[in-house]
C-alpha cells in the first residue's frame, strides 16, 4: 500500500487530471448543499469554494488551461442561454425599458466612475474612463437563479437581460477605443474598421445563424448532433465577435436571440443544453472566478485596500441607480428592482476582460525601469476583490426578490384548477412518428403541467400475435425517452379492445383526458378510414380537444403558423381552450403566428393579445368558401392549423368536409394541424337554431374569455404594463 501511494503524486498544487476533475466534480456537488444550509446562494458558495482551493487559498489547484477552458465555456454559456431563454415578444415588446435601463446602465457609472478616477484616485483620464467602463459592464452571474426558480419571464429578468447587450456593448465599445487610442490607431480609418467589422457581424449572426440553424435541425434529428451543433454555433458567434473587435460574450448572447426560435423551450434539446451548462460548465466559470481572488492583498497593500473599497463602491451605486431609476419611471415593484439591481450588479466577464488588457498595455517606465501599466497592479488586485464583493451582493439580491415574486406567483395559482386539469393523450402505432407527437404534445402542454401526458397503444383481440405487445412495447418506450429528454413525465399504457376506438374513448373517460393528439403518417396523410374512424368515432364519442397532426419537418424549424378560424369559433365552449393551445405553440418556439378569422373572432383574440403578447399577426379572413386559395398565402416551412367544428355546431361549415382532401392535394411540402374543439353535446343529431342565444354557450365577450384565458395563462406581472 505504501509503494502505491509512493508512486501516486499527491504533491500541491495537483497536477493529476483525473484527481483534479475528482476534485472539481465533488465541489459542484457538495457546495450548493453546504452553503444552502447556512442560506448563501449556491452561486456565491461556489466562488468561495474556488477561493479556498486556488493558489492565495489552500493551493489545491492552479487556474491552469484547463480551468480557464471549461470557464470561458461557463462564462459564454451564460450569456447564451440569456439569449436563448428570453421572451422574444416580451423583447420586443419591452424594447423601449430595455434600451432606458441600458443607458441608465452605462451612463451613469461612467461619470460616477471618470469623476471619482479622476479627482479622488488620482489617475489620468485615460484610466479612469477605462476604470469606469467596467464599472459600466455586467455579467449575467446570478441568472441562473432566477432560472431555476422559473422566473425568466418577468419582465424585471426580461429588460435587464436585453439591456446587458446595450450596456455591455458600449462598454466594451470604450475598451476598444481607450485600446486604439494607447496604441496610436484611433483616427478615421479605425473608427471605420470597427463600424464596419460590427455591422458585418451583426448581420451574420442576425441573418445567416438562424437559416443554417434552420436547415441543420431540419436534416439531422440526432439528439447528439444537434447538441453539438448549437454548441459550436455559440463559439462560433463568439469568434465572429472578437474578429469583429468585440469581446465573445456579446456573440454568444447574440447567438442565443438567433436560435431563441429554434430551440423550444419544452423541447429535449432545452432540456439538454440548460442541463450540461449549469452542471459542468457554469460551475467550472464561477470556480475560477474564485480562484482569481488574493483575500491577502486586500490587507497587506494599503494602495490596494483604498481601491478596491473605492471601486466597489462606486459599481454598486452605480448599479443601484439605474435599478432605483427604471423601477420609479415605469413603476415596478420592490422585488422587480431587486432582480434589475441583482442580474446587472455582478462583474466579471467584460470586467476582467478589461483590467487584464488595461494591466498589459504599458504606457511608459519608471526612473528605475519598472513599466508603467495603464491600469496598475492596484486596480488588478481591487478589481478581484470587486467581483467578489459585487457578486456576494447581488446573489443575495437576487435571491431574495426572485423567491419573493417566485412565491407569489405560486400562492396565486389554485393547484387544483387549469395547468393541473391538463391531461393530454397520445394514441400510438407508428414508431416513426411517435417521436414527433410527443415533441408537438409538448410545445402545446402549459409549462407547469411536468406530468399530464400519457401514451397509448392499442392491441386487437381480433389479432393472436405475441409480438404485438412487444412491438407495442418498443413504441411506448420511445415516447417515454423523448418526454423523458425533456424532463416531462410520460405514463404509457396498453389496451387490449376489438375496436381500436372504443380502446381510445376507455382510456379519455377512465383518465379525465383533456386534449387527444393523433398523427398521421407523413407521406400517406389523410385515408378514408382514418377519415371514418375520426368522424364516426373519436368525433362522435369524446368531448375532447382533438388535435390532428400531420409533419413534414420538426415543429421547431417552423417559421409561420398560420391559423385559420371559422366563423362563430368565439361562441364554441372549447374556445378559449384551443387557443391556450396556440399561445403555447408561440411561447413555447417563439415561431410566428398569423391569425386568419372573421372580424368579431379576430376583434376578440386580438383584445386577448393586448394583455398576454406573442409574435402575432392578425388578418381578416372569410374566404372559407373556396378554402385552396390559401395556397397562395402558405409559403415553405409554414405550418396549416385549421380550427374545425363538428355538424350542427355553431362554427360548421360544409366546407370543412372537404379540407382533409384539400390539404391532401394541395400542400404535401406543409406540416399541418387539424383542432376540433370542445363542444357540448357532440353526440347530439337535432339541429341547433342559431337565433336562440339560450341554445349557445356563448363566450363572445372578451370579459368571459379574459377570466378563462387568464385562469389558463397563469401570466401576473411578468406580461402587464
Amino acid at each position: 500500500m505504501t509503494l502505491l501511494f509512493a508512486a501516486y503524486d499527491l504533491s500541491l498544487p495537483i497536477s493529476n487530471p483525473v484527481l483534479k476533475f475528482f476534485l472539481i466534480l465533488v465541489i459542484i456537488l457538495l457546495a450548493p448543499i453546504i452553503f444552502n444550509k447556512i442560506k448563501i446562494p449556491y452561486l456565491l458558495g461556489l466562488i468561495i469554494a474556488g477561493t479556498i482551493i486556488g493558489p492565495f487559498g489552500f493551493n489545491l489547484m492552479v487556474r491552469d488551461s484547463s480551468i480557464i477552458l471549461s470557464g470561458t465555456a461557463g462564462l459564454l454559456y451564460i450569456m447564451f442561454l440569456a439569449g436563448l431563454e428570453i421572451e422574444m415578444a416580451d423583447f420586443k415588446r419591452n424594447v423601449g425599458k430595455s434600451t432606458a435601463l441600458g443607458l441608465y446602465g452605462f451612463i451613469i457609472p461612467m461619470i460616477l466612475g471618470t469623476t471619482i478616477g479622476i479627482f479622488f484616485l488620482k489617475y489620468s483620464v485615460l484610466t479612469s474612463v477605462l476604470l469606469a467602463s467596467m464599472f459600466a459592464s455586467h455579467t449575467l452571474i446570478t441568472y441562473p437563479i432566477v432560472s431555476k426558480l422559473g422566473i425568466v419571464r418577468n419582465r424585471a429578468v426580461n429588460i435587464t437581460v436585453g439591456s446587458t447587450l446595450i450596456t455591455n456593448t458600449l462598454a466594451l465599445l470604450v475598451l476598444a477605443v481607450v485600446v486604439g487610442i494607447t496604441s496610436g490607431e484611433s483616427g478615421t480609418i479605425f473608427w471605420l474598421k470597427l463600424s464596419g467589422s460590427l455591422i458585418v457581424f451583426g448581420l451574420i449572426i442576425t441573418y445567416i445563424f438562424p437559416l443554417i440553424g434552420r436547415w441543420f435541425l431540419k436534416r439531422f434529428e440526432d439528439s447528439v448532433s444537434q447538441y453539438i451543433f448549437v454548441l459550436a454555433m455559440v463559439f462560433f458567434g463568439a469568434t465572429l465577435a472578437q474578429i469583429a473587435g468585440i469581446e465573445a460574450i456579446i456573440g454568444a448572447f447574440l447567438a442565443g436571440l438567433a436560435f431563441n426560435r429554434l430551440v423550444p423551450r419544452t423541447s429535449a434539446l432545452m432540456n439538454r443544453i440548460g442541463f450540461v451548462g449549469n452542471a459542468i460548465f457554469i460551475p467550472f466559470f464561477l470556480i475560477g472566478v474564485g480562484m482569481l481572488i488574493d483575500y491577502r492583498a486586500f490587507f497587506s497593500d494599503p494602495e490596494t485596500f483604498k481601491v478596491a473599497i473605492t471601486m466597489t463602491i462606486v459599481a454598486t451605486i452605480g448599479k443601484f441607480i439605474p435599478a432605483w431609476l427604471t423601477q420609479k419611471s415605469f413603476r415596478f415593484s420592490h422585488d422587480e428592482r431587486r432582480i434589475i439591481f441583482g442580474l446587472s450588479n455582478s462583474q466579471a466577464a467584460a470586467t476582467l476582460a478589461a483590467v487584464l488588457i488595461g494591466y498589459n498595455i504599458i504606457i511608459g517606465q519608471t526612473s528605475d525601469g519598472e513599466p508603467i501599466r495603464l491600469l496598475n497592479d492596484a486596480i488588478l488586485n481591487g478589481t478581484v476583490i470587486m467581483i467578489l464583493v459585487t457578486c456576494t451582493i447581488a446573489s443575495f439580491v437576487t435571491q431574495k426578490g426572485a423567491t419573493n415574486i417566485a412565491l407569489m406567483d405560486n400562492t396565486d395559482i389554485d393547484d387544483n384548477k387549469a395547468d393541473h386539469h391538463e391531461r393530454i393523450l397520445i394514441p400510438m402505432s407508428n414508431p416513426e412518428t411517435a417521436e414527433e407527437l410527443v415533441n408537438l404534445s409538448l410545445i402545446i402542454k402549459s409549462r407547469r403541467n411536468r406530468s399530464g401526458l400519457y401514451a397509448l397503444s392499442i392491441i386487437s383481440n381480433s389479432i393472436n400475435d405475441p409480438g404485438a405487445e412487444r412491438i407495442a412495447e418498443r413504441i411506448l418506450d420511445k415516447a417515454v425517452n423523448t418526454a423523458a429528454a425533456a424532463d416531462a413525465f410520460l405514463k404509457k399504457m396498453i389496451r387490449y379492445d376489438y375496436v381500436t376506438v372504443n380502446g381510445i374513448a376507455s382510456v379519455v373517460r377512465e383518465k379525465n383526458i383533456t386534449d387527444l393528439v393523433i398523427g398521421l403518417h407523413e407521406k400517406k396523410g389523410f385515408s378514408d378510414s382514418f377519415l371514418g374512424n375520426l368522424t364516426e368515432g373519436i368525433l362522435a364519442k369524446l368531448n375532447t380537444t382533438t388535435i390532428v397532426y400531420k409533419r413534414t419537418q420538426p415543429v421547431s424549424t417552423i417559421k409561420r403558423h398560420l391559423i385559420f378560424i371559422p366563423e362563430y369559433a368565439e361562441k364554441e365552449q372549447g374556445f378559449p381552450f384551443w387557443l391556450v393551445k396556440i399561445w403555447n405553440i408561440a411561447s413555447n418556439t417563439g415561431a410566428k403566428i398569423i391569425f386568419y378569422g372573421y372580424h368579431k373572432t379576430i376583434s376578440l383574440i386580438t383584445q386577448v393579445h393586448s394583455k398576454h403578447p406573442i409574435n402575432a399577426d392578425f388578418v381578416e379572413y372569410d374566404n372559407w368558401d373556396n378554402f385552396a386559395n390559401i395556397s397562395k398565402i402558405a409559403i415553405p416551412d409554414d405550418n396549416l392549423i385549421v380550427i374545425m367544428s363538428r355538424k350542427n355546431r355553431p362554427s360548421y361549415n360544409p366546407v370543412m368536409e372537404g379540407i382533409p382532401d384539400t390539404l391532401n392535394k394541395f400542400f404535401t411540402a406543409n406540416s399541418f394541424i387539424l383542432i376540433y374543439p370542445i363542444q357540448s353535446g357532440v353526440a347530439e343529431t337535432d339541429s341547433i337554431d342559431f337565433d336562440n342565444p339560450s341554445l349557445i354557450r356563448s363566450t363572445e365577450t372578451l370579459d368571459e374569455i379574459g377570466k378563462t384565458l387568464s385562469h389558463i395563462f397563469r401570466k401576473k406581472n411578468d406580461l402587464t404594463e
